[in-house]
């Protein structure tokens, strides 16, 4: 299949792990489906699949015919996702309440008055609709697997229920079948009520819970705005946003949000990009810069050309990898999955062996016990607590991530992340801000104040990027720009201009020599040591003086120091390498506390650096932000691309640091630790639940000390154990990183 797409599809209907791993064992064995990855937590499937050999609908229709329904809705799948899930939450609760208030009076008969005139008889009148109308979908759940030899939560709850019910309604209207034989004839209604009335408590607060796993999407989808104002034939009109196309005109008025990347074509204004870049500063906006969908325009307006719209955006990429990571599995889930799969299936043996165990060895009350304990081992073996351990664990995860500005493409590194030992970063734009400014300037004694503003027209009227941080810093000072009489560029050397009978110069020190302009020993002093810092070095001058000398640096960000500081106290190396000169690179590597440098580094160079470091057997992480990173990021065992940096790094790149900030890698290697300790967690107390519950539940405790679980007390147990799995993943929304 060389044609394949990926989408991710929501699920509905899913109720357990086993579930979930009965859709994607479904879509795999679909035609013209790849691989199909289905995260229970989340309720969506991730899917590559040929567009041209199945259709999204044959995909839901191959998901129906197991029980379960898949949106494929091209529009907006996550509104109609929202809309059914919240319908299907509503008649959850509704039947929930109702199960409760049908229950209780069977409860306190069955455990208070078990001897009440009739009580049997009401009991069994209140229990019908408890589990035949408000828990038919776990018969008809189970039924829908059964046809498709699998096997869930469901049919262990069918099972359960459906046995303790139909032998106690024949205890109800044949008891003298018991009485003949000496024997009492008991009934567990209150048993098969009351699991009905847990299992659903239990999945009602755990949706409750899930729903708020997911809360890092919505504040992502929240920063689209619904509607947008376009120019179409020179009138304005308002469209949805999903209506815009590439070449449309855009409107921006004062506090919208910006709903696709373009171009400005016209206006001016300040928009807020701390979604993007984590700054928080307003940004300026003028003809020719670029608007990224999500921003939210300040006072002024503007008019924009579409770029990209839909899927396309920037807003949209980052969702699109918040969801993907989200609904990716980690390496240790694999494990999960085939315990899950073959959980049930095994309970059921179990359930059976206990049956017949007890009908061997139980004596007079052999039948009884044997079902007792055969229900109760169906009812409190659910694999919910062991199917949710880990993705929600990784959704709670990764929302916390997308908070801090760390945006994690897959599971997968994730959990490698916390075994890092080594880190490569790039130089410009990862540790420097990567944009030359202006650092120190001085001013010959007894230079006029006027001179800043002829500087400033000389430096306004050049194409070097260099130019540009001058006359920014200039004007940030107060300079104002002066008509001169004369302009000159001169390549490679600087420029030159006039003003009346004088002429100006402004470059490097071979144009002054060329002029035969002097440089005094307190000018060149001063040249030389910041350009032993790495500084550039631009000389201002006449005909008969130096007036002033520039140093123009790439300033490294406020922040890189700590960050490398935080990583070394925890034992990680940190290495630097650039396509810099060497005197750069060891400027930098001094000021930031790196010993370990390479420079004047090819892209290829920077990969053979990474995989060098590698085959000394350390777990390597490599930060980079421009398509010359691009290999060294893939080589690495951990790529994480500087969020402003070029869409191939951040294509290659498995993480993507939304931020200028380097301290959102340790907080980035910190999550991954905290992750891989609630999974841990999770994993333990679900498998220790069951270790204890099932012996406890096939009566492993009678012959010492006559104890029996109740199956009540077993369906309680069981919901408890997935509502705390699933709120022990929560307490990552308040990690410290």
């Amino acid at each position: 299949m060389s044609n394949l797409t990926r989408q991710t599809f929501p699920v509905l209907e899913m109720s357990c792990a086993a579930c979930a791993a009965s859709v994607e064992s479904m879509l795999k064995a679909t035609a013209g489906v790849a691989n199909a990855t289905v995260n229970y937590a989340n309720q969506t499937a991730l899917v590559d699949y040929d567009p041209s050999l199945v259709a999204p609908t044959a995909l839901r229709t191959a998901v129906r015919s197991i029980g379960y329904d898949l949106v494929v809705d091209t529009e907006d799948p996550s509104r109609i996702k929202e809309e059914m899930q919240q319908r299907q939450f509503q008649n959850l609760q509704q039947r929930t309440i109702w199960s409760a208030v049908l229950a209780l009076p069977v409860v306190i008969i069955g455990m208070f008055f078990m001897d009440m005139p009739y009580g049997h008889y009401v009991s069994m009148l209140l229990t019908a609709p408890v589990v035949l109308f408000f828990g038919r979908h776990f018969f008809a759940n189970a039924w829908r697997q059964a046809r498709h030899m699998r096997a869930n939560m469901d049919t262990l709850v069918a099972l359960s229920t459906g046995i303790a019910f139909i032998f106690s309604s024949f205890n109800t209207l044949f008891p003298e079948f018991w009485h003949s034989r000496g024997l009492r004839a008991h009934v567990y209604f209150e048993s098969a009520a009351a699991i009905i009335v847990f299992v659903s408590l239990g999945k009602w607060l755990e949706d409750r819970a899930k729903s708020t796993t997911g809360s890092a999407i919505r504040k992502l989808m929240g920063l689209q705005p619904k509607t947008v104002r376009v120019v179409i034939t020179d009138a304005e009109h308002d469209i949805p946003v999903r209506e815009v196309q590439v070449g449309h005109i855009v409107i921006v008025r004062p506090g919208e949000k910006i709903a696709v990347d373009g171009e400005v074509l016209s206006g001016s204004s300040y928009v807020d990009e701390s979604m993007i870049s984590g700054e928080p500063i307003a940004v300026p906006k003028k003809t020719g810069d670029r608007v990224v969908a999500g921003t939210i325009n300040q006072k002024g307006s503007f008019r924009f050309k579409a770029q990209k719209v839909g899927r396309d955006t920037l807003l949209a990429q980052i969702i699109r990898r918040v969801q993907e990571a989200q609904g990716s599995k980690a390496p240790i889930q694999n494990h999960v999955d085939v315990v899950a799969g073959i959980f049930v299936p095994a309970v059921m043996l179990i359930a059976l062996a206990t049956f017949v165990v007890w009908m061997t060895i139980g004596g007079e009350q052999a039948f009884t016990h044997a079902l007792l304990t055969s229900v109760t081992v169906l009812v409190i073996a659910c694999p919910c607590a062991l199917g949710l351990a880990t993705p929600t664990a990784i959704i709670v995860g990764m929302g916390r991530g997308a908070e801090n500005n760390i945006l994690i493409k897959d599971a997968e590194s994730l959990e490698l992340a916390r075994k890092v030992n080594a880190i490569v970063l790039d130089k410009t734009g990862t540790i420097t801000e990567g944009k030359p400014v202006v650092t120190d300037i001085y001013w010959t004694p007894g230079t006029p104040a006027s001179c800043a503003n002829i500087l400033l027209s000389l430096e306004m009227q050049s194409e070097h990027p260099l130019a540009g941080a001058i006359a920014d810093h200039l004007k940030r000072n107060g300079a104002q720009w002066q008509t001169l009489d004369h302009f000159e560029s001169l390549t490679g050397k600087g420029v030159a201009g006039r003003l009346g009978d004088q002429a100006y110069f402004a470059g490097n020190a071979p144009l002054l020599t060329e002029n035969k302009v002097s440089i005094g020993p307190d000018i060149t002093a001063i040249a030389e040591r910041w350009q032993q810092a790495a500084k550039t070095v631009i000389y201002f001058a006449t005909r008969n003086e130096v007036l002033a000398v520039v140093a123009i640096a790439d300033r490294i960000k406020e922040t890189s120091r700590a960050a490398i500081h935080t990583l070394q106290q925890r034992g990680i190396e940190v290495h630097l390498v650039t396509g810099d000169n060497r005197a750069t690179a060891e400027a930098v590597a001094a000021q930031t506390g790196l010993s370990s440098l390479q420079a004047g580094a090819s892209p290829s160079d920077k990969a053979d650096f990474v995989k060098k470091i590698q085959d000394s057997g350390k777990v390597v992480a490599m930060v980079g932000d421009g398509i010359n990173d691009s290999q060294a990021l893939a080589q690495a065992d951990i790529s994480m691309a500087m969020g402003h940096g070029s869409d191939i790094a951040m294509d290659v790149a498995r993480m993507t640091l939304i931020t200028s900030d380097l301290n959102a890698i340790p907080k980035a290697l910190k999550l991954s630790t905290r992750i891989v300790q609630g999974i841990r967690q999770n994993l333990f107390w679900a498998f220790v639940y069951n270790i204890i519950g099932i012996p406890l539940a096939a009566g492993v405790l009678y012959p010492i000390n006559g104890f029996l679980l109740d199956p009540m007390i077993a369906g309680a147990a069981m919901a408890l154990s997935s509502v705390s799995v699933v709120m022990n993943s929560l307490r990552l929304k308040w990690v410290n990183l």
